[in-house]
């Protein structure tokens, strides 16, 4: 029986861990996502105000690992204190903060498996030393929690960006391949990452992903949010359902990881579109592949690719919006309706 609590509360504190790191990734790359592309069209006419909002949400993707160390505490029922120690040493674990000639610099989201690594470790610091520091918890907790939790992401930083550039390597073997075999697995290979803590833009950069290669990463993405958002579109309200492919599919990282075979529509979906990349000749960019159509930057980095006009948006649109829209539908209807081999629940949302 004492077994059974044990593992019951270790896939309890697993789940909080990776649904905590789910919601700030709403919180910090949904704004950008949505208003990215936006103030960048806006610059011309409204310089100062494009530019502002600009700025703001590219800081805010920054605050990633805090705001994932927060909302990870607080699932953990912590106290005020508590959850501001596990969001600071989340932030010095991330890796999206450098130390340099006495310059501290903010940049990028850092590494999402490092700050799980780091969340973990903090609310584990927590755990052990709350109850035992008495009248002294506002004071020490913070020093404890940084200097431990902090401390110890920072040493695994390196080794955890080793999965990364492992991860890398193995993606740029597929780049070799007949196109649409490439494609194929290429569109797959971004869509499994896009919802687990590996970062998709951060191996389509390290690998210099281009050309239909990027496309195929972008569609595969984009086939596999459609889904998601369809699928669990009847448990999720109307703006979680519009966050999984505006935003991220990422948010169903927790409900995915929890139960696996979930990633079986996803590859199945992703597959089929990346594969439209390679037919269609549908391009990208190292900085564009991995963000599917978050923000526009997979279609508009397509189309610049394109030779301008009506039949090139008319086909990004199929693309992008279209076919994904009824590939979902066919996903939920083989993977739900047809065959229950899963259930609309495996897929709900908290916020």
């Amino acid at each position: 029986m004492d077994q059974s609590k044990k593992q019951s509360a270790i896939k309890e504190g697993t789940l909080n861990i990776l649904n905590g790191i789910s919601m700030g990734v709403i919180a910090a790359l949904v704004p950008a996502a949505l208003l990215g592309q936006l103030m960048k069209a806006l610059l011309g006419v409204m310089p100062t105000f494009a530019q502002m909002v600009i700025n703001i949400t590219t800081f805010t993707q920054s605050l990633l690992a805090a705001m994932a160390g927060f909302c990870a505490a607080y699932l953990f029922h912590m106290s005020m204190v508590e959850m501001c120690s596990v969001a600071a040493a989340s932030m010095i674990g991330s890796g999206a903060i450098t130390f340099k000639n006495g310059v501290i610099t903010v940049a990028g989201t850092g590494d999402v498996i490092n700050i799980g690594v780091t969340v973990t470790i903090a609310i584990l610091v927590v755990k052990l030393v709350g109850k035992r520091l008495g009248s002294y918890t506002t004071i020490l907790m913070p020093i404890v929690v940084l200097l431990i939790g902090g401390g110890l992401g920072t040493l695994t930083l390196p080794y955890v960006k080793m999965i990364t550039t492992l991860i890398g390597t193995i993606v740029m073997t597929f780049t070799k391949l007949q196109p649409l075999v490439m494609s194929v697995l290429i569109g797959m290979s971004f869509a499994a990452m896009i919802v687990s803590p590996i970062s998709s833009v951060g191996i389509g950069v390290a690998i210099g992903l281009s050309g239909v290669a990027s496309g195929a990463a972008n569609l595969g993405i984009t086939g596999a949010a459609y889904t998601l958002a369809i699928m669990s579109y009847s448990v999720n309200g109307m703006g979680t359902t519009l966050a999984h492919f505006i935003g991220t599919p990422k948010i169903q990282m927790a409900n995915i990881l929890e139960k696996p075979k979930l990633f079986i529509p996803v590859l199945v979906s992703s597959g089929i579109s990346g594969l439209l990349a390679a037919i269609f000749n549908i391009q990208g960019t190292p900085n564009s592949a991995g963000f599917g159509f978050s923000g526009l930057i997979g279609p508009l980095a397509a189309y610049a690719k394109m030779t301008p006009g009506a039949a090139s948006i008319l086909l990004l649109t199929v693309l992008y919006v279209v076919y994904p829209v009824a590939l979902g539908f066919l996903m939920k209807w083989i993977f739900i309706d047809r065959t229950h081999f899963a259930s609309v629940e495996d897929l709900r949302i908290a916020v």
